[in-house]
Formats: structure tokens, C-alpha cells, sequence
């Protein structure tokens, strides 16, 4: 086969953008509790596959929506945290999404008497989402910029 491969022109160099200085503190603690998320979300469906694995009686469809929806939240969060750390912000939308889904999650805890656990959940929800729009977060992302791009 050799030859018939053709080569990529000299000279051709992709940019890179190297962020010389450190990514500010609001930025840093998203990206922390994002991941203590992601990880907290993998264990409940670590947790999951260990209890379909074991249940004498299950419907299965259900079991294995709910198993895969726990492994893909974890996925997704942890991902999300990989693309604010390099900064990419295109991954602050769906963080804040995802966070603003812990409010009516919260709400439903709260209202099933688990308010112990959704309280602390819905200010997890506001305060990432505070971090996630705060002007160090803004700057160091390049969302602050005026509409004309000036």
C-alpha cells in the first residue's frame, strides 16, 4: 500500500490555543462538583446493575432504562466537566441543564418526605449553576464578549 496514501501538505499546522494563565477559582469548583457528581451518579448505577443482577422479581424493560439512564448522566456529567476544564463553552449550556434538573428533583424528594436529601440537592443544583454563570467563568470561557465580536 505504500504510495497510495496521499500526504497532508506541509505546512498546513492546526491552531492551538494554549490558556497560559490558571482557569479561575468559580470555574476550578464547577468542574470539581461536577465530577464529585459524575462519580456519585456511577456508583448509584454501579448500585443499579448490582440490584437487577439480584432481584428475584423485575420488570426488566424498566430496570435497564433506569440502570442506563444512571450510567449516561454519569457519563455525560463527567464529560461536561472534561470540556469546562478545557475550557469549552459549548459544554456550559447542557452543565447548567443538568443542574437546573436537580431542582424539581429536589422538590419531589422534598415532597416524599426526603428533605434531608433534596434540600441539599437543589442548592448543589443553584450554586454549580452560580459558578457556571459567574463573570470569572464568563471570561474564562470567552462568553463575555459583545454580540458584534469586538
Amino acid at each position: 500500500m505504500g504510495g497510495t496514501v496521499p500526504r497532508l501538505p506541509t505546512g498546513i499546522v492546526s491552531r492551538v490555543t494554549i490558556h497560559s494563565e490558571p482557569a479561575p477559582a468559580p470555574l476550578r469548583w464547577a468542574v470539581l462538583l461536577l465530577r464529585a457528581e459524575a462519580v456519585a451518579l456511577g456508583l448509584v448505577a454501579v448500585w443499579l446493575i448490582w440490584s437487577d443482577l439480584t432481584a428475584r422479581t423485575t420488570h426488566l424493560t424498566s430496570a435497564l432504562l433506569v440502570t442506563a439512564f444512571a450510567a449516561g448522566g454519569a457519563a455525560a456529567l463527567w464529560a461536561l466537566g472534561g470540556g469546562l476544564l478545557r475550557r469549552r463553552a459549548g459544554a456550559r449550556a447542557p452543565a447548567i441543564v443538568l443542574q437546573l434538573m436537580l431542582l424539581p428533583i429536589g422538590w419531589y424528594m422534598i415532597q416524599g418526605g426526603l428533605g434531608w436529601l433534596g434540600l441539599p440537592l437543589m442548592a448543589l443544583g443553584l450554586g454549580v449553576t452560580g459558578l457556571l454563570v459567574s463573570a470569572p467563568t464568563n471570561r474564562a470561557l470567552g462568553v463575555d464578549r459583545p454580540a458584534g465580536g469586538q
